[in-house]
């Protein structure tokens, strides 16, 4: 089975969460579609790394996705909690009973914004967790509640993206592609 993933990127994002982020899912052959809310494809991240995204959001919304992940970076989780198709696809994707993930700041501003957090257990960068309000605050590098998977930081990045392929495929995918990668 081939599963789907939505990256969102937005100027600002952190850069190395949103490149292990990608490159992971793609080396476990998910089919990824890193999409701009941006009006263009060309986006600058937090340190300055210069992104292409695959396509654009609105391109996409109609499409059904296994995974929708958010990257971090203060300034990019903004962008995300504030555009409001995004927070309306993460609400259906809950709701629907698919995998949603933020990262670093991300969980804290984005997921926030759109409500699925409520009633949860997660994780997000530390100095983010005075933003969270009706969940519960978790202090690990990565918390999998049901189908909310949220990770604290760049230094996480590869332990997140590895937890996404376990759960989109299963422990023994995830042993293949850490084994590959010389995790």
């Amino acid at each position: 089975m081939t599963f789907r993933a939505l990256i969102t990127l937005a100027e600002g994002i952190d850069d190395l969460q949103s490149v292990t982020l990608i490159d992971v899912l793609r080396r476990a052959s998910v089919e990824v579609v890193a999409a701009s809310i941006e009006g263009r494809r060309m986006l600058t991240c937090a340190r300055g790394t210069r992104l292409t995204a695959d396509g654009m959001l609105v391109d996409v919304l109609a499409q059904t996705f296994d995974l929708i992940v958010l990257p971090g970076g203060a300034v990019g989780a903004q962008h995300l909690a504030a555009h409001q198709p995004l927070q309306q696809l993460l609400k259906d994707q809950a709701s629907a009973g698919r995998l949603f993930a933020a990262i670093g700041e991300a969980p804290a501003i984005a997921l926030q914004a759109s409500g699925v957090l409520r009633q949860r257990r997660m994780t997000c960068l530390p100095s983010a967790s005075h933003q969270l309000s009706g969940c519960t605050f978790v202090d690990q590098p990565v918390v999998v509640d049901g189908n909310c998977i949220t990770a604290q930081g760049s230094g996480g990045a590869l332990a997140f993206a590895l937890t996404l392929v376990e759960q989109l495929g299963g422990k023994a995918l995830r042993a293949k592609v850490a084994g590959e990668m010389l995790v």
